[in-house]
């Protein structure tokens, strides 16, 4: 296993050991005491899997304090941009963001800590999104960012993606009153 950084270090790229054969292939997803003696010390205990045609946009969404979730997110079909926002007002990358495409060919996975707004675009059909999370949802808790918010500035690359109404609807980043130190 590889863990890789990205522009936002608290936010990894985790790239497994995969083994193939002419039977298919093999890696392990998750394991406990290999992610802890990484740094990634985190108790899970709430699993999600989603399946979308292409150009759908789930996102950019988080949960409030005390709820809030850090997600070990993949594909399992497909493949997906992956996208993080640091809503951490404390945090040198307040308003940034980063995106890595995880796809069912590279096995990646995104390690997303709380404190972050989180969404996903499918760039193929039939796509099948499966992530663990550090604490269970609470719909009073639930909170969001608008997709194609101009402060923000995600390059998506996608016109006319399909959104939920609460996603066409989300306020704008500017708009949040800070959840997170």
């Amino acid at each position: 296993m590889e863990i890789v950084p990205t522009e936002i270090p608290d936010v990894l790229i985790i790239k497994p050991d995969v083994f193939t054969d002419e039977r298919g292939y093999f890696f392990e997803s998750y394991n406990r005491g290999k992610f802890t003696a990484a740094g990634i010390d985190i108790n899970f205990v709430q699993d999600n899997e989603s399946k979308s045609m292409k150009g759908v946009l789930r996102g950019l969404h988080f949960q409030k304090p005390p709820f809030s979730q850090g997600k070990l997110v993949r594909v399992m079909r497909g493949a997906v941009l992956d996208v993080a926002v640091d809503l951490r007002s404390g945090s040198s990358w307040y308003g940034k963001w980063v995106a890595v495409e995880l796809n069912d060919t590279n096995k990646w996975m995104y390690w997303i800590p709380p404190g972050f707004a989180h969404g996903f675009l499918t760039l193929e059909d039939d796509t099948v999104f499966f992530y663990k999370c550090t604490n269970e949802y609470n719909k009073a808790s639930e909170g969001s960012v608008r997709w194609n918010d101009p402060d923000l500035n995600i390059q998506w690359n996608y016109p006319d993606p399909v959104l939920s109404a609460k996603d066409r609807e989300a306020p704008l980043f500017r708009e949040l009153d800070p959840v997170f130190p």
